[in-house]
Formats: C-alpha cells, sequence, structure tokens
C-alpha cells in the first residue's frame, strides 16, 4: 500500500483499484436508506455512511483491510468512547478553523489569543489520542497504520513545533496584566487622540490619595512636566458604572458635566462629549483598547496569525477529516454489538480465491427485516451458494411467501461485508462484486411515457450492458407486467443473455415455467431453480434448490389481487 500524507482507514491506496458507485434505485431497493437511518439520527452521518456502501470495489484487499478494522473497533468498546469523546472536543477546531481562516486576517488580538487557547486544546486532544491508540490492543493494518501516521506527523516536528510555539505565545500574551494610555489634549482640554504609553506585567491599584481627574489637577504637582513617564503617576480609576463607559470617563476628566446641561454652551465643547460612543460600562473602553493594542503590539499580532495560518491546514487536513471515517465504524460497531446482545447472529465475512466458488452463506437473513421483529424467533435464516453450477437461480414460490426478503438479504450481505461490517450469517464465504444491479418494480409515475413493460426493458437493457461476471444482478418480478407469454418470451431471452455473462443474479419471480426449464440453458454458468418452500401449502420462508412446485402463475396472481372463486364468494 502506498505510503504518503493521505491516509485512510476505510480507502486504502492499491494502483488496480477501481470503485462503482450504486445508483441510488438500487441503495433504496437494498434498504441502505433503511439502514443508515437506523444508525444515526445526524443526517450528515447518515449520507456518509451511505456514500461509503455504495461505493464499491471487487479488490479484495479493500474489504479484507476494512473488516479488520472493524473487528477491532468492535472489540474495543473503550477505545470507541475515548475516541468519540476526542472527536467532539476536535470538531470545533475543524468548523472554526476553516470559518474563521479569512476572518483572522482582520480580527485582533483578543480575538487570535482565543484562537490560540483553541489550538493548545487541539494539540491536547492529538496527545491523547496518541495515547489512546498506543495502549489500545489494536491489530488491523488500518488502525496500526492510522497510529504511525500520527506519529510521523507529531514527530516531523509539525506538532512539537506547534506546541513550543504555542506555549511561547502564551507566555507573551498572557504577560500583559495592564497598559498605559496616553490622551492628548487641544488648547480647549478636548480630548484629540488616545495612544498606548506601555504595556506592563503588573495590574495599577487604585490610589486613595486623589480620586478623579479634577482633583489631580488641582492638587500639588498636579501637571506633570513632560511626558516621560517617571513611575510617580497615580490610579485614577474610572468607576464602572453602568452606562457611564468611556463617555462618562471623558466627562469626568474634563469636568464637562456641568457644561453639558448649560443649554447655551458651546456646541463643539458638547460634541466632543456626545460624540464618544457610549456602551455597558468599562467594557466599552476594551474595544478602544484592542485597537491601540493591535498596532502597537503589531509583531506580536503578526506572529500569533502566522502560527494559526502555519497549522490550520495540519489540524484539518490531516487528522480531523478522518473523524467520519472512524464515526463510520463505530456508529456500525454499536448497531452489530445492540443486535448480538439481542441473539441475533452476526459474523465476519471471509473473502475466497476459489474459481468454481463465489459465495457460500450460512444461516442468512434479510437485516432490515430483523430490524423490524421483536425477536430472533421471528426471523427465518437460510444456507445458499453461488458457484459454477448455481450461478443464476430462479427464485419462484407463493405470493408473500419471501422471494423478495431473501433477494434483498442477499444484496445487503455483499454491501456490508465489502463496507467491512459483520455480516447478518453464521458464516459468509464470498468473493468481492464490483457493483450490484437490482431491477425492481418502478413506480408508476416513472413509466408514463413507455409503459410499464417499456420502462422495465429500458432498465434491463442499460443494466446488462453494465454488468460483468463479477457483478451482482437481483431481479424481482422482471417482466411481470404484460402477459405470461410475452413476459416469458423475454425473460428466457434475458437469462440466456445473463449466461453468456456469467453474472451472478437471483431472479425471483412467478414465472414457474421459466423456473422449470432452468436445466434446459447453457452457456458456462449454472441455471438453477430455486423455491420458497411450502409445508402443505403454509409458507415456511424457507429456500431450496428444487424443481418449482407447481403452483400456477394464475393462482398467485389471482391470490394477490383477491379474485380466486373463495375470496371472491367469501367461502360459500
Amino acid at each position: 500500500m502506498k505510503q504518503d500524507k493521505y491516509f485512510s482507514i476505510l480507502f486504502p491506496y492499491y494502483e488496480s483499484t477501481e470503485y462503482k458507485q450504486l445508483s441510488a434505485v438500487s441503495c433504496h431497493d437494498l434498504g441502505i436508506d433503511s439502514l443508515c437511518d437506523r444508525l444515526t439520527v445526524d443526517a450528515k452521518e447518515r449520507r456518509m455512511i451511505s456514500d461509503v456502501l455504495s461505493n464499491m470495489t471487487s479488490d479484495p484487499r479493500v474489504a479484507q483491510y476494512r473488516q479488520k478494522v472493524f473487528a477491532d473497533i468492535l472489540k474495543l468498546p473503550k477505545l470507541r468512547t475515548e475516541l468519540m469523546e476526542l472527536f467532539d472536543k476536535m470538531e470545533f477546531i475543524r468548523n472554526f478553523g476553516i470559518m474563521h481562516k479569512t476572518s483572522d486576517e482582520r480580527l485582533g488580538v483578543w480575538h487570535l489569543y482565543h484562537r490560540l487557547e483553541e489550538l493548545n486544546d487541539y494539540i491536547k486532544c492529538v496527545e491523547a489520542m496518541k495515547k489512546c491508540l498506543s495502549d489500545a490492543k489494536i491489530e488491523s493494518e488500518g488502525l496500526i497504520g492510522f497510529r504511525n501516521h500520527i506519529d510521523m506527523l507529531y514527530n516531523e516536528a509539525c506538532f512539537k513545533e506547534m506546541k513550543e510555539d504555542v506555549a511561547e505565545l502564551k507566555a507573551k500574551t498572557s504577560g500583559i496584566q495592564s497598559v498605559t494610555l496616553g490622551i492628548n489634549l487641544n488648547e480647549r482640554f478636548e480630548a484629540v487622540s488616545m495612544g498606548l504609553v506601555s504595556v506592563n506585567d503588573k495590574v495599577f491599584k487604585k490610589s486613595g490619595i486623589v480620586s478623579n481627574f479634577a482633583e489631580a489637577i488641582s492638587s500639588k504637582n498636579g501637571v506633570h512636566k513632560g511626558t516621560d513617564w517617571n513611575g510617580d503617576f497615580h490610579y485614577h480609576q474610572v468607576e464602572n458604572v453602568q452606562g457611564s463607559g468611556f463617555a462618562g470617563f471623558v466627562e469626568k476628566m474634563a469636568g464637562y458635566s456641568y457644561m453639558q446641561n448649560v443649554p447655551f454652551a458651546d456646541s463643539r465643547v458638547r460634541s466632543t462629549i456626545v460624540n464618544v460612543p457610549e456602551g455597558d460600562g468599562i467594557n466599552n473602553s476594551t474595544f478602544y483598547l484592542e485597537k491601540v493594542l493591535n498596532r502597537m503590539l503589531e509583531s506580536l499580532v503578526k506572529k500569533l496569525r502566522d502560527t494559526l495560518t502555519k497549522y490550520a491546514n495540519i489540524a484539518v487536513m490531516n487528522i480531523s477529516q478522518l473523524i467520519p471515517e472512524f464515526v463510520y465504524y463505530i456508529r456500525f460497531a454499536e448497531f452489530v454489538e445492540k443486535n448480538m446482545e439481542k441473539g441475533f447472529p452476526f459474523c465476519e465475512a471471509q473473502v475466497i480465491d476459489d474459481a468454481d466458488t463465489s459465495m457460500d452463506a450460512k444461516w442468512l437473513y434479510n437485516l432490515k427485516l430483523a430490524m423490524n421483529v421483536e425477536s430472533k424467533d421471528d426471523i427465518v435464516y437460510n444456507d445458499l451458494v453461488f458457484d459454477k453450477e448455481h450461478t443464476i437461480y430462479i427464485l419462484t414460490g407463493a405470493n408473500r411467501g419471501g422471494k423478495t426478503t431473501v433477494t434483498q438479504a442477499v444484496g445487503l450481505m455483499f454491501v456490508l461485508a465489502q463496507g467491512g461490517i459483520f455480516v447478518p450469517a453464521s458464516s459468509f464465504g464470498y468473493r468481492p462484486v464490483d457493483c450490484i444491479y437490482t431491477h425492481f418494480p418502478a413506480d408508476e409515475d416513472k413509466t408514463m411515457d413507455l409503459g410499464r413493460l417499456g420502462e422495465e426493458c429500458v432498465r434491463f437493457k442499460e443494466i446488462y450492458s453494465e454488468c460483468t461476471s463479477d457483478s451482482l444482478l437481483l431481479l424481482n418480478e422482471t417482466f411481470s407486467t404484460t402477459s405470461f407469454e410475452e413476459g416469458f418470451y423475454i425473460a428466457r431471452d434475458s437469462v440466456r443473455a445473463l449466461v453468456s455473462k456469467r453474472v451472478r443474479t437471483i431472479y425471483n419471480t412467478h414465472m414457474h415455467k421459466l423456473a422449470a426449464e432452468a436445466q434446459e440453458f447453457d452457456g458456462g454458468a449454472g441455471v438453477s431453480s430455486l423455491i420458497m418452500k411450502s409445508d402443505n401449502g403454509k409458507r415456511s420462508f424457507k429456500v431450496e434448490v428444487a424443481s418449482p412446485e407447481g403452483l400456477s402463475y394464475a393462482r398467485d396472481i389471482a391470490e394477490k389481487y383477491g379474485v380466486t372463486y373463495e375470496m371472491l364468494t367469501g367461502g360459500n
């Protein structure tokens, strides 16, 4: 496998691997949407899981790689819990970093300092993840590779240097305890500008000698000569009174509270006071301080911005992007674990390298059906094999006898196995498929232009042109929307074409005549009749390779629509 800074625990890189996308129709026919709804309530997670499951490859290395990762995640519940807690903490870095990447260029030191704290938390999360994966007894190539991937990033000085930079910047910025401001006045004693005199590492303490500016200038030596600070200035605290703010401070300092209330006072004087923004007390002055600090501490702000920019891509691209991949495995692990506790069998699928056998399933069942039953005892389990003699199954049986359920179950087995997830069976050996194609009855509104039979023919031709000998084809009542003779003629030619391609197929149908002629098809792929067994007319939902039981097509259709003599007359 290619070693690079790209890394994935879902899509390992192999030179010859090719993926095919299941159609939205096939995903719906297989019940993938219903399965994802059970896995998580988060819409983004559902879409992500569906995207992974529907992106298929026949490369067995991908399936095996995923299966081992999932086995580790399933057997280590403590690891799952710790990782999810870390992911919750790390999620804000990905979102915040992307959202505010450009705004950092214009926002000030206080905002950037807040980002610095977040970045420091992110480093702690990465270190915790390193420890978490080092302590866990992981065995899969994927998780071992991910652990090494984190170590590589950390040891290549990226995270080590980041930690040192953050510590240095925090030390510089956290040492600021106070600032000394200078306010310049004009000849009318109006405040014309404000600037930073010094940044200090100690806080000012309130002086008990004087209490406001008016007292200060009337006291002995109240007016200081020059602008050099000799350290003798007293601290005159502006009271933190709601509504006074910086404007109140200027009013007190200039003694203009009286002038503001005199009707004939110079309008220019009053405007000096009025135009000073008011807000919620002393908090309003922080806005002005930040503007001053951004200018006076320009080098520090630049260093802080450079640090954040330097590590933004590392934080977002190299680790945070893998969070959804972990979530994929964790959601499935929670689901499988919960259902195993209820008694439903699950197993790790095994890729088989056998030219004659491409699937051997024991005790398989429909997971979508299992999600909606109260007990494991309500489920019927079946065995089924795809091999040289049984490449194409013509599945027949009574209406509502479970034909569609079995057909769908086989498709779900391949989807889950190739997604790396334990499958609903006691054992499952298989050769991966390059894609799954389904041909289930279309909705009425999709057949208005061509008619139902025409639409079925067009869809089947498209599917046939795309599928290969590595595909899986699931047909459900295909060509049953016309007369029996017409449908049989089209279905027989379609099966002959599938035999020539040797496509693994389950074709469930009411055409018992088609199943009866299964042995007559030749061309290198075995065609078999598969029946849903009945016990004295009672549905068993069990499949068996056998000749069709002889129930007429017309009888099944009549029962489906309630037009047998007994159903019409009420048994009289």
